[in-house]
């Protein structure tokens, strides 16, 4: 059985997974300048490594793989989520109403919030059970 810090990383992965399959045109505008060529490809590629990750980290034999696997995706699209914020700055700023600086102030305060889940996830790569 997961520990919850693995079944927190499970239901993330899962939701962001599924959302990324279902919904694509929300993250396309995040992905950075230089690789936006491929935005299509890159955010259905990460949603399925997501739901991927979430699967190895639910089952013990896979649980290590899947850790190191889950850490390495958080730190890959973690330049996405800078994105996001830049973009939601700029919207904030330009549209100057309430949700908007809501949505910007949400997703700064998500950046930081990578580092604890990345260490969740190295944690589950060293798990033995």
């Amino acid at each position: 059985m997961p520990s919850p810090d693995h079944r927190l990383l499970v239901a993330l992965f899962t939701a962001s997974g599924l959302l990324h399959l279902v919904r694509p045109s929300v993250f396309e505008p995040i992905i950075p300048a230089p690789l936006r060529r491929w935005d299509r490809e890159l955010v259905v590629g990460s949603g399925v490594a997501e739901l991927v990750c979430a699967a190895g980290l639910a089952h013990a034999r896979t649980r290590p793989a899947a850790g190191a696997a889950s850490a390495g995706l958080l730190l890959a699209v973690w330049p996405a989520n800078v994105q996001m914020a830049v973009a939601h700055g700029r919207s904030a700023r330009r549209r100057g109403d309430l949700a908007s600086r809501a949505l910007w102030v949400g997703n700064v305060a998500r950046l930081p919030v990578q580092v604890p889940l990345v260490r969740i996830a190295w944690r589950a790569a060293r798990s033995r059970t």
